[in-house]
């Protein structure tokens, strides 16, 4: 290949042989991860320091010659068959990685090999079941088992010796994992598997601070200590990160219907699951800086019993508070002022709703609470003033009073355009929370109902040939709103009956 460089770089015999090369990589980049697939149970971490035991006339250790089958039988019955397929695939992959590395593709070779975070999220779930029992039964029983048996030596020397030659390396590999998760890529999702790792090591520290209390055992509660303050570094981190992205979103779309905005659901999504580790967060975030949060918007109520849930109370209240700041913006994409407003209480909403039902309500408390149910309330109505107020007007301002037949009749067909148009355009807007929008409806026609009928009495004789609505009209086609369900034509193409099937609920 590099003769033909210098020959002539653009010939096409170059550029065949750069294909075939590539077809190549390709070819054993994915043998390679088959390879590495098929024998992930051959090539953890126990498995690979075990054959490392193996005696060295396998010339395993060294990788510098090929490695034939009459090496494994010279090693005989030393070896397990489980270390037998991990010295093959081992070589096997060498070879691959040989190849690609020498023809300059190392790193292809090195991107298949890394972790992917499925693989390692096993791990993690296998490793929080593993530790319960290691630390609750195995620990804890050779413990109790050198104290007993040793009991009558003089001293602590016999049982410390005995407990520490037993346990001491399996601890430490135990307690060292959680330090190898923090110290891989912070991601948002990797978050509650880290968050899990710190809980359980923090749950179980007082039984591993006691039962390796010996002098020779302190590297292991040094391990589970380190441990600790690697993912309580990688949780603080992926907060900064989490507040950082949400304040970053720079989606310009608008959500069809003033619906409920993607970034809304997943911020409070996420924060709703981080309100369920409140207990580790808060010694997490202890004494951590933070933006600082307006008093007057919000204090914790347990700033004074409990200073330190106080403070992850306030750090949620915090991210909620960025992201409804962003929403704020999102709102003025809008080129419909009302249906902004209708944007604003839908997520406003969904937000209220998603702390009322989880956690989050007890962290942040009912005064938090009620100040955003009632922001709720102050958005819903602006959205009735601004979208409904020329339907209103197109009234008199006195239903009843007496009024010339013309100036009535004029009044009806300025009303039914008005209300027409209105109710055209609001079927494609949507209200998420059924109850919020049967509530809206109902305020809405509490509003319009009395006023129409009332004037509708009073003026109705003359007036015959200009009416299209009768007073319980108004009830039907504002039953069809607010679905978003869109309209190709009339107001109401379909009947409430019909609309009832597209109520919508919110997942979380």
């Amino acid at each position: 290949m590099q003769y033909l460089v210098t020959r002539d770089s653009t010939s096409n015999t170059l550029v065949r042989a750069q294909s075939l090369m590539q077809l190549a990589m390709k070819t054993l980049q994915k043998e390679f991860y088959q390879i590495l697939s098929a024998n992930r149970d051959h090539l953890d971490p126990e498995t690979v320091s075990a054959r490392s035991s193996v005696d060295h006339r396998s010339s395993v250790s060294d990788y510098d010659d090929e490695i034939s089958e009459d090496e494994f039988r010279v090693a005989g019955n030393s070896i397990s068959e489980t270390e037998r397929v991990s010295m093959l695939t081992m070589a096997d992959l060498k070879a691959i990685a040989d190849c690609m590395i020498s023809s300059g593709y190392g790193k292809e070779c090195v991107k298949v090999q890394k972790m992917d975070w499925e693989v390692l999220e096993l791990k993690i779930k296998s490793w929080l079941n593993a530790v319960k029992v290691a630390v609750g039964t195995l620990f804890y029983g050779e413990r109790i088992l050198c104290d007993h048996v040793f009991a009558a030596a003089s001293g602590k020397r016999i049982p410390e010796s005995c407990f520490a030659e037993i346990t001491r390396q399996g601890a430490e590999m135990l307690f060292g994992f959680p330090e190898m998760v923090a110290k891989c890529k912070k991601t948002l999702e990797k978050m509650f598997r880290t968050l899990d790792l710190y809980e359980a090591i923090s749950d179980h520290w007082p039984q591993i601070e006691s039962i390796f209390s010996f002098e020779s055992t302190s590297n292991v509660r040094s391990q589970a200590v380190t441990s600790l303050v690697k993912l309580g570094e990688a949780v603080r981190t992926m907060l900064t990160d989490f507040e950082s992205a949400i304040q970053k979103d720079s989606s310009k779309k608008p959500v069809p219907g003033g619906g409920v905005h993607p970034l809304t659901r997943y911020v409070m999504n996420y924060i709703t699951f981080l309100a369920d580790y409140s207990g580790v967060l808060a010694d997490i975030v202890a004494d951590w800086p933070q933006s600082p949060l307006p008093e007057s918007y919000y204090r914790s109520p347990m700033r004074e019993e409990n200073p330190s849930s106080s403070e992850i109370s306030e750090r949620i209240a915090w991210l909620i508070l960025v992201v409804l700041c962003k929403l704020d913006g999102k709102a003025e994409l809008y080129k419909d002022v009302a249906l902004s407003y209708l944007f604003l209480t839908n997520n406003m909403q969904y937000v209220v709703v998603k702390v009322r039902k989880s956690n989050l309500g007890f962290l942040l408390g009912e005064d938090w609470l009620a100040k955003h149910e009632l922001k709720v309330r102050e958005y819903v109505s602006k959205y009735e003033h601004v979208a409904w107020s020329r339907v209103l007007s197109a009234l008199p301002g006195n239903p009843s009073a007496e009024m010339p037949a013309d100036k009535a009749r004029a009044c009806f067909v300025s009303f039914n355009a008005a209300f027409h148009e209105v109710c055209k355009k609001q079927s494609s807007w949507i209200v998420s929370d059924p109850k919020l929008r049967d509530e809206i409806k109902v305020s809405i026609a509490s509003k319009l109902e009395h006023k129409y009928s009332e004037f509708f009495e009073k003026n109705r004789v003359g007036s015959e040939a200009v009416i299209s609505f009768l007073p319980d009209d108004i009830g039907n086609y504002l039953s069809d709103i607010l679905y978003g369900i869109g309209d190709s034509g009339s107001v109401s193409s379909h009947s409430s009956s019909t609309t009832s099937s597209s109520h919508r609920s919110n997942r979380r």
